[in-house]
């Protein structure tokens, strides 16, 4: 399977740019493959290029989620880290990602220095 870069991602939610987006498009239905790096590097695009608030990148998971042309690296776990995020947006996509991993990885506690994060369950403040 091939795999997409961050701005696929991007054109396909922001479809800013006609062309691009008809190659992204074109590209993905051949199925492609999304590693949790792209889509990290993709929620903090869609926030801080393209102003997207917390229900916007929330949203923007789930398509990805369940889009019929997509397979998310450890979806399962995305899809905690999407749950996540949606009952404590202000703590970021990327770090509900970044604690999902790791339980799913059993590498728990997740040692942080955030304050937020740390009161998740299987965080740990230093």
């Amino acid at each position: 399977m091939r795999a997409v870069d961050t701005n696929v991602l991007a054109r396909l939610v922001t479809r800013d740019d006609v062309k691009q987006v008809a190659a992204a498009e074109a590209f993905v239905t051949k199925g492609a493959w999304v590693p949790h790096l792209v889509l990290a590097e993709a929620t903090w695009v869609l926030s801080a290029v393209y102003d997207l608030d917390a229900a916007g990148i929330a949203t923007a998971v789930e398509m990805f989620l369940s889009h019929q042309d997509l397979t998310l690296q450890d979806s399962d776990a995305v899809a905690a880290a999407l749950a996540r995020f949606r009952t404590k947006p202000s703590l970021g996509f990327s770090d509900c990602l970044v604690l999902e991993v790791a339980r799913k990885a059993g590498n728990l506690p997740l040692g942080t220095f955030d304050r937020q994060l740390a009161t998740l369950n299987g965080a740990q403040r230093l």
